[in-house]
């Protein structure tokens, strides 16, 4: 368990962390999210102590990060960053296994840990273990950059908007790895995004931060449909506002279940009115033509992460 207790950061003139109080759940995925400013890469950047906050404790373990070997805490922190800073003068085997090779990781070791986490991002290890870091997609690139995090088997990862610079297509791509590394890994993730789709689709948990404030903490059903106070609901609203699909989109495209109940909704209601609809409900039966299905929250937020990755 990750816990910040009474944790603020002043930078010069400006308080970017105000009394910061947040746990985070060992195992979890936790995602940090909030326009610029808001202090989300602060908060996880103190993580690992590449910034150490002006007051407060911040907790690992239930012992104190200050209180930790720097090396020793790094090495059960990986850390993923939106610009992916292979060393291009390794290939991309050295590239996944250079904290193994500093701990003193036999060869045979680094080459078959390397290996084998290529094919767990199905990267042919025989095609990509040696060739060098500018023979890679963008999205290639971003895949060996976070397994080189997962490398030695870390408790944490720590992903700094790591998706932000990749077109919609591989963004989305590697969401869905994310989720099944997390999956099968079981490891804490510690995610930050200013983009609400992204937040809503990885995030077990989600915390909205503004000008170094926590304004929210829950799942993304309970921020969709209990939004804490009016920023939060305009943060949530404004990322959804271009949309003009109808709830046939999502009928079209087979979401739901095909249920006997009355229909409170019609198919040519729109995505922001199944929404509301939604608010405080487990599902919404929309009625389209002669068949009436029953749409759930998971059920719109898959929807409106995949519509955002066309």
């Amino acid at each position: 368990m990750i816990e910040f207790r009474n944790v603020s950061k002043r930078y010069a003139g400006n308080q970017a962390i105000d009394n910061l109080n947040l746990t985070i759940p060992t195992g979890d995925f936790f995602v940090l999210v909030g326009p610029s400013g808001s202090g989300k890469t602060t908060t996880l950047k103190m993580l690992n102590r590449l910034i150490a906050p002006t007051k407060g404790d911040i907790y690992f373990e239930d012992k104190r990060l200050i209180d930790y070997d720097l090396t020793q805490l790094r090495l059960q922190m990986g850390y993923v960053l939106q610009n992916i800073a292979l060393f291009p003068n390794l290939n991309i085997q050295e590239n996944i296994a250079i904290q193994a090779e500093s701990l003193g990781w036999p060869r045979k070791q680094r080459v078959e840990r390397a290996r084998a986490l290529l094919k767990q991002v199905d990267l042919d290890p025989d095609k990509y273990a040696t060739r060098m870091p500018n023979e890679l997609s963008g999205g290639e690139q971003q895949r060996v950059g976070i397994i080189r995090a997962l490398a030695i088997k870390p408790k944490v990862v720590l992903m700094d908007e790591p998706f932000s610079a990749l077109d919609p297509i591989s963004r989305k791509q590697l969401q869905d790895l994310v989720l099944q590394l997390h999956k099968e890994l079981q490891m804490t993730f510690v995610f930050v995004t200013h983009d609400m789709h992204e937040a809503l689709r990885l995030g077990q948990h989600i915390a909205v931060m503004r000008l170094g404030h926590i304004q929210q903490v829950g799942t993304g059903a309970d921020i969709m449909q209990h939004p804490a106070n009016d920023f939060v609901r305009g943060f949530f609203e404004n990322e959804h506002a271009p949309r003009p699909d109808t709830v046939q989109s999502l009928l079209s495209e087979g979401y739901g279940q095909t249920t006997s109940a009355p229909a409170t909704l019609t198919a040519t209601a729109t995505i922001n009115e199944l929404a509301a609809a939604l608010k405080g409900n487990v599902s919404v039966v929309v009625s389209g033509g002669e068949i009436s299905r029953a749409l759930s929250t998971p059920d719109l937020l898959d929807y409106l992460a995949t519509k955002e990755a066309n």
